[in-house]
């Protein structure tokens, strides 16, 4: 057992990068597989078995022996970059696939048996990130990011326009396989409760960020890769704006 009087202060500073990241409780019982009631208790108590430690480390991406060095430093984490570091990772192909790759908590052993990628030019790639801002690069080859649980891509920005240059290739697909859904709904509706409906759909963006922050541990065989879709916007055909009476609305709802 890791024992209570003897490393309060394990536990204090692992809860500091739980705060650091974002991260609950019930994000830790998910991770592990335990009552949220029961992560509460090791906490508390301060006391639970070494392995188990060793799994909420690894859930805020620190290893033990660390925490006795160092505590984390909330105010690096970031919720957006700048957009001259989103347009420095999409200069390079290679390097938005390493930053996508650590920002899905991969390590490099990993990487490299999925993608045609070699360890030094894996290890340039993410000191280049490193250089950025997005992450970390510790002894071990050991990636520590530098986003918050809440880190999103800037609107409009450089990322955002390169996935939607990739769009038909996203589109292109029938949206049939277990876990995959896709629906248009045209709605007309207020503009508050058009608000509104935005808001549940960043909960639900929330729910799968948590859930991939709980899945974080699993093997990558066991986690493959989806990506969410998620846009509300006033918009019409253009076939049917073209059919629009002079006077009519002139922005679509």
């Amino acid at each position: 057992m890791v024992a209570s009087m003897a490393f309060p202060t394990l536990f204090d500073a692992l809860k500091l990068h739980f705060k650091a990241r974002g991260l609950t409780y019930a994000d830790a019982a998910k991770a592990l597989g335990i009552s949220e009631a029961t992560v509460k208790r090791i906490f508390s108590h301060r006391d639970c078995s070494l392995a188990r430690f060793a799994a909420l480390c690894d859930l805020v991406q620190v290893e033990i022996g660390e925490l006795a060095r160092s505590l984390p430093k909330p105010k690096r984490l970031l919720d957006r970059l700048s957009r001259q570091q989103e347009e420095a990772i999409t200069a390079d192909d290679k390097l938005f696939l390493v930053a996508v790759c650590a920002l899905n908590q991969m390590d490099v052993d990993t990487m490299l048996a999925n993608y045609r990628l070699e360890r030094t030019e894996c290890l340039r790639l993410l000191l280049r990130l490193e250089e950025i801002g997005v992450l970390e690069v510790h002894p071990g080859e050991r990636i520590r990011l530098t986003v918050s649980r809440t880190f999103a891509w800037l609107p409009n920005g450089p990322i955002m326009r390169y996935v939607a240059a990739r769009a038909a290739d996203y589109f292109d697909h029938p949206f049939a396989a277990p876990g995959e859904s896709m629906r248009i709904i045209g709605v007309r509706v207020s503009p508050a409760a058009a608000v509104g409906l935005v808001a549940r759909l960043e909960q639900i963006a929330r729910e799968y960020s948590d859930q991939h922050a709980a899945d974080s541990l699993l093997p990558i065989g066991l986690r493959p890769a989806w990506s969410v879709c998620l846009a509300v916007r006033r918009w019409e055909p253009p076939e049917f704006r073209a059919l629009l009476r002079d006077g009519a609305a002139a922005e679509p709802a």
